[in-house]
C-alpha cells in the first residue's frame, strides 16, 4: 500500500553540491570524499557534527555527486580518494572500465521503493512507458529492471530515460508525465508520495536481499594510505553508532533535516527509517555478503559481463581493523 507523509511542505536540495566539511588545521589529512545525497549520509553527517573525523587529524570536504558516471570516472580519476555509492557502482568500475577498485566496507541495503506516477495501477502497466534511472547499466537500473521482468515486462517492453542521480530522478517524475516509475530511496520516495506518486513497495521485498551503499575506494589509494583509510572508517562507523544511539535522536533528526533540507517532520520519518532495528542502516556499517551475491547475480542476468565472485572486489582488511581499534 502506498505510503503517506502528512506535511504541509516539503523541501529536498535539489542543488546542494557538498556538506559542510570539518573543521581542518594545517596539519590535517585532507580526504575528498563523494557521496549521493540521502539518508545514507547520516554516518558523515554524525561524525562532522561531534568531530570523529578532526580528532583523528582528518579534513573531509564531502561532495554530491549528480551521477554515478561523475562518482566513477573522479575516483578513477584521483578527483576524490573515497565514495559511498551502491557497490554495483563498484564492481562496473572494475568489469567494465578496468579500474582496480576495493570495497572496504557495507552500509545498507539501498532503501528502494519503486515509484510509480498515479495512473499506474500495477508493476505490468509499465509495458510501453518510460522509466528513469541514475545510469541504464549500474546498480538499481538493474533492481527495476529485474522487478520490471519479474511482472511479465521484459527489457523490450518499455523505455529507459537516464536523468541521473535520486534528486533528479524525483524532480522528473514530479514534473514530466511521461516518466512513469523510478527506484527512490529516502527521504525522495517520501517526498514523491506525498505529492501524489504511488509506492509499489521496497526492492527487498521483491527481489530478495540487496547490498546497497558501500564504501569503495581505489586499491592502490587503500595501499599507500592504509592509516588514513582506517580513520576514516572509524570516524564513519562512530558517526553512524552517535546517530542510531536513540538518546542522540532528537540531534540526529536536526542533522537530517540541515543536510537533506527536508521538514523536521520528514527527517523524523526518515530517521525512523534509518534506526529500524531490522532493516535500517547497517550495524557498524557491515557489508551483507548474502546482498552482495545478489548484486553479482543481477549483473550476470542484465550485461554481457561475468563478474566473478565477492571476493574480487572486497578488502575488509581495514575495516575489520578499524573495528577492532574501536
Amino acid at each position: 500500500m502506498p505510503t503517506r507523509v502528512t506535511t504541509a511542505c516539503f523541501a529536498v536540495a535539489v542543488a546542494c553540491w557538498s556538506i559542510v566539511s570539518s573543521p581542518a588545521s594545517a596539519e590535517d589529512t585532507k580526504l575528498t570524499v563523494m557521496v549521493f545525497q540521502g539518508m545514507q549520509n547520516l554516518a558523515i553527517f554524525g561524525a562532522q557534527a561531534n568531530g570523529f573525523f578532526a580528532k583523528r587529524g582528518l579534513a573531509v570536504d564531502v561532495k554530491i555527486t549528480p551521477s554515478s558516471e561523475v562518482m566513477r570516472k573522479g575516483l578513477a580519476d584521483g578527483e576524490w580518494q573515497i565514495i559511498h555509492t551502491a557497490v554495483d557502482n563498484g564492481v562496473a568500475m572494475a568489469e567494465v572500465a578496468k579500474v582496480d577498485i576495493a570495497v572496504v566496507s557495507g552500509g545498507d541495503n539501498g532503501f528502494n521503493h519503486l515509484i510509480v506516477r498515479p495512473d499506474i495501477k500495477s508493476v505490468a502497466d509499465l509495458k510501453g512507458k518510460t522509466v528513469i534511472v541514475d545510469a541504464p547499466d549500474t546498480a538499481f537500473a538493474f533492481e527495476l529492471y529485474e522487478i520490471l521482468k519479474r511482472n511479465g515486462v521484459n527489457k523490450n517492453d518499455y523505455n529507459v530515460k537516464v536523468v541521473g542521480a535520486t534528486y533528479k530522478r524525483l524532480a522528473d517524475i514530479l514534473a514530466e508525465t511521461d516518466s512513469k516509475a523510478s527506484m527512490l530511496n529516502p527521504p525522495f520516495w517520501l517526498r514523491a508520495v506525498h505529492d501524489g506518486m504511488k509506492d509499489m513497495g521496497t526492492a527487498t521485498t521483491m527481489i530478495g536481499p540487496y547490498q546497497g551503499t558501500a564504501t569503495v575506494v581505489l586499491r592502490s589509494w587503500a595501499k599507500d594510505h592504509p592509516d588514513v583509510l582506517v580513520k576514516y572508517l572509524q570516524a564513519y562507523i562512530e558517526g553512524l553508532r552517535w546517530a542510531l544511539d536513540p538518546k542522540n535522536k532528537n540531534a540526529a533528526i536536526g542533522l537530517l533535516t540541515e543536510g537533506l533540507k527536508v521538514t523536521p517532520e520528514v527527517a523524523a520519518a526518515t530517521y525512523a527509517i534509518a534506526a529500524d532495528p531490522t532493516d535500517g542502516l547497517a550495524k557498524d556499517a557491515k557489508l551483507d555478503k548474502e546482498g552482495f551475491e545478489n548484486v553479482l547475480k543481477l549483473r550476470r542476468a542484465w550485461t554481457d559481463s561475468h563478474p566473478g565472485a565477492a571476493e574480487k572486489y572486497l578488502d575488509l582488511s581495514y575495516y575489520q581493523k578499524a573495528l577492532a581499534g574501536l
